[in-house]
């Protein structure tokens, strides 16, 4: 099992700075291409990304303001620095006082987050037929008190862990999988569907 990543709360300055950051497309991607390889340099990474090195050691470095990234000291030399993604549990802590500006960064930073989740989800459910099994979707409603739900989210996180591997040392035929957990009360908004159990799945614990 892996070990646990570092803990990073963040304060309402945070999200603002935050919310620049990841609202530029080009740092996002670079943060993904880094989450995938490890470590790279501006060369390599404005290679894959199709932009110039001077485009991506500007994102690079302020990234790495933002403690997302840091330089790999050891492979940097007086032209090109190396860079790894930084392996951080970033969390918000409910109740965190902001201002009116950070607070809507924070919505903003979610926006941002959940117009990708979405995307994920019309990808698994449309190339489903046809994913060969690597496509599982399932959705489940739970009666939980707030302990159970927090202590169900801890194992949930534990089981990650169990899978997660260092850059260089994945299984072959390994892919990369977006796995995602969202919980919450279901005050009667909610709808069931058959769909899931029509394609041969149960209703379980939604990812």
């Amino acid at each position: 099992m892996a070990e646990r990543s570092e803990t990073r709360v963040l304060t309402g300055p945070d999200l603002k700075a935050f919310y620049k950051a990841l609202s530029n497309p080009v740092r996002r991607d670079i943060l993904s291409y880094l989450g995938e390889h490890g470590e790279a340099n501006s060369t390599s990474v404005a290679k894959a990304l199709g932009e110039s090195t001077g485009t991506t050691s500007y994102h690079l470095r302020k990234l790495a303001d933002l403690k997302l990234i840091a330089e790999v000291e050891e492979r940097s030399n007086g032209r090109e620095r190396w860079w790894r993604s930084l392996m951080t549990d970033i969390f918000t802590p409910p109740g965190l006082e902001m201002t009116a500006a950070e607070r809507e960064a924070a919505l903003k930073i979610g926006t941002l987050k959940m117009t990708q989740d979405l995307s994920l989800v019309v990808k698994a459910y449309a190339g489903y037929d046809t994913s060969a099994g690597w496509n599982q979707i399932y959705r489940s409603g739970l009666w939980m008190t707030k302990d159970q739900a927090a202590a169900f989210a801890e194992e949930y996180q534990t089981l990650l862990r169990k899978y997660v591997t260092e850059p260089g040392d994945r299984a072959a035929g390994s892919r990369r999988m977006a796995v995602r957990l969202v919980m919450l009360p279901d005050d009667g908004s909610g709808f069931a569907l058959s769909e899931e159990k029509e394609r041969g799945q149960e209703d379980s614990a939604p990812e």
